[in-house]
């Protein structure tokens, strides 16, 4: 039997964590049934106030529905030295009722805070992602400041919570390259965060026009790698989005994050290599849409069709 245990989250429903998205996301409780009902055991939180935030109303939700609470993406502008102390407030409001949660519900998966940039918030990150060039990124100091903020906010989640906090890098925000996942590790302690990875964001956000640099960055951040989010990327989409200048958003809104096994990412391969690493936790799949795209239930069934198929 496979040790990889496989959730859904709510961005695969059309909720995600950005203001001003155009459209009406599917509701929480629609969103849980259709998420069990088509084979998950876990999720995800959502962005604050999409699910429950009181404790015992959340828990019951889950459990009736048997899912475990994985996580929850908390965005915050990390350049910013002075958005770190707002940034932790936020990000501990999340974490005390992931933990309050995890209490209650007496699970044997401890759910990650997953931090992240706050993305889509600036211009030419946001116009350009998929195609970041040096140029664009930040400098010595200003990845001082992300590195700092970043492990200040993981030490307080882990002081006051006693929960692990890991980076989700993406499109849109300034960790999206694998030279700057790269530079985002170096400048913050393993001992207080690790990585989610993920498969699709890694595709984009590289350039690549195929899969291969998903294994090639599995290997690259290995001692790092805390979480798995499996999400594909079409590459023909990704091309032509490239090309076409358009920005993130527009991306998605186009497709480029595909139903599993029909993009580029060799999900076999990528779970061949956790399963070789004996990793025990959860995979996430994301399958990220705009509020109102696509038909997120079958979707989410043919998706766990694929991942059946490949034994999880």
């Amino acid at each position: 039997m496979s040790t990889i245990r496989i959730g859904n989250a709510p961005c695969s429903w059309g909720s995600l964590e950005f203001e001003g998205i155009e459209g009406k996301a599917i509701g929480y409780a629609q969103m849980l049934d259709e998420l069990a009902g088509t084979g998950y055991g876990g999720t995800e939180l959502g962005d604050w106030g999409y699910m429950p935030t009181d404790p015992a109303a959340l828990t019951s939700e889950l459990a009736r529905r048997g899912l475990t609470l994985l996580g929850a993406f908390v965005p915050v502008a990390l350049r910013d030295a002075g958005a770190h102390a707002p940034g932790e407030t936020r990000v501990l409001q999340v974490a005390r009722l992931l933990a309050d949660v995890h209490r209650a519900s007496g699970s044997d998966t401890a759910p990650f805070l997953v931090l992240a940039d706050e993305n889509g918030s600036e211009p030419v990150r946001t116009l350009n992602a998929g195609r970041i060039t040096p140029s664009m990124g930040l400098d010595s100091a200003q990845w001082r400041t992300f590195g700092a903020g970043a492990n200040r906010i993981a030490g307080a989640v882990k002081r006051e919570t006693g929960l692990r906090t890991v980076f989700h890098h993406h499109g849109a925000g300034y960790v999206e390259t694998p030279d700057e996942i790269a530079r985002l590790l170096e400048e913050t302690d393993p001992a207080l965060l690790g990585l989610v990875f993920d498969t699709g964001h890694l595709v984009y956000g590289s350039g690549a026009s195929e899969g291969r640099v998903v294994l090639e960055s599995l290997e690259r951040f290995a001692e790092r790698i805390w979480y798995l989010h499996l999400k594909d990327c079409d590459p023909a989409v990704a091309a032509k989005a490239r090309a076409d200048g358009v920005d993130y958003f527009q991306a998605v809104r186009r497709g480029v994050f595909c139903e599993l096994g029909r993009g580029c990412v060799d999900f076999r391969a990528v779970l061949d290599w956790f399963r070789a690493r004996n990793y025990r936790g959860w995979a996430l799949v994301e399958q990220d849409v705009l509020p109102g795209m696509g038909a997120p239930r079958e979707s989410a069934r043919r998706n766990r069709e694929h991942l059946r198929a490949l034994g999880v």
